[in-house]
């Protein structure tokens, strides 16, 4: 079941209120040659975990931890621009796209909730 885009939307602009998370800078250790847009968080934003699990965890169990209708995200080997992309393109038949959906400050800030957790 798919979290319809009004119910998302609406979840973004009722949060976007709350205080917003500090980014971390994300080290590219890959070295590819395109690197992530440098988005700044903005009062608009929400914090990258209530943000995840509002609306990413009901397919990545376990805030990420655990793999469900999605695969495990804690300690993922994909680059940090491959799941940037993921999150804005999505999936044919197995995510939504959310590019329409979040800022880059928002997505910028569900990749760093991915990149923190542990297992």
């Amino acid at each position: 079941m798919q979290i319809p885009f009004v119910i998302v939307a609406a979840l973004a602009i009722l949060w976007s209120g709350l205080p917003s998370a500090s980014l971390a800078q994300q080290s590219n250790s890959a070295g590819t040659s395109n690197p992530l847009p440098q988005a700044e968080a903005s009062p608009d934003d929400i914090e990258g975990g209530k943000l995840f699990a509002t609306t990413c965890g009901f397919c990545h169990q376990e805030g990420g931890r655990h793999a469900g209708r999605g695969p495990k995200l804690s300690k993922s080997e994909r680059s940090d621009e491959y799941i940037v992309e993921r999150i804005k393109k999505g999936k044919v038949g197995a995510m939504p796209a959310y590019g329409a959906v979040f800022s880059d400050g928002q997505i910028i800030g569900i990749l760093a909730y991915i990149r923190g957790l542990d297992d």
